[in-house]
């Protein structure tokens, strides 16, 4: 069951391996990206992060996709995070009416973006596909660790 999904271009890191894995009721994360799926020294890397009571799982966004709709993933409390908003965008798609929020924690600035907060930065397009989610319920914030104030797009 997928309990939250994180955009985060640093993936798996210290907020997200300490701060969320510990605040939320989850027992695996879920880092779905298509680069780190085939990428061995990055999944080494991103291991290192890994807290020592979670299940860690790297998959491709479609790899991803199917699992979740297989049903093989309805056993675990997963947190999820990709790298950008494009990713998360696909993920809530292919993966029908599952997810029900998107939290923002940080996008790198980029030519074209703009600043929402002092970690997320985006595209008029990103900004298009987070409006296009918002209009299926789907509950777009910002906010980089649990005990912060989210702020809602």
């Amino acid at each position: 069951m997928i309990e939250f999904l994180r955009v985060d271009h640093r993936l798996l890191h210290g907020q997200v391996a300490v701060s969320w894995f510990g605040a939320l009721d989850v027992n695996t994360i879920l880092v779905a990206n298509d680069s780190v799926a085939g990428d061995d020294f990055r999944k080494s890397a991103i291991r290192l992060a890994k807290p020592d009571d979670a299940k860690l799982v790297m998959k491709s966004i479609a790899d991803s996709i199917e699992a979740i709709n297989s049903g093989v993933t309805d056993k675990y409390k997963m947190l999820i995070v990709v790298e950008s908003v494009d990713d998360a965008y696909k993920l809530i798609e292919g993966v029908n009416g599952q997810i029900s929020l998107l939290n923002l924690g940080g996008t790198k600035q980029r030519e074209g973006t703009k600043n929402f907060s002092k970690a997320v930065n985006l595209t008029s397009e990103e900004v298009a596909k987070l409006m296009e989610l918002k209009q299926k319920q789907i509950d777009v914030f910002i906010q980089q660790v649990p005990n912060e104030k989210k702020d809602f797009i």
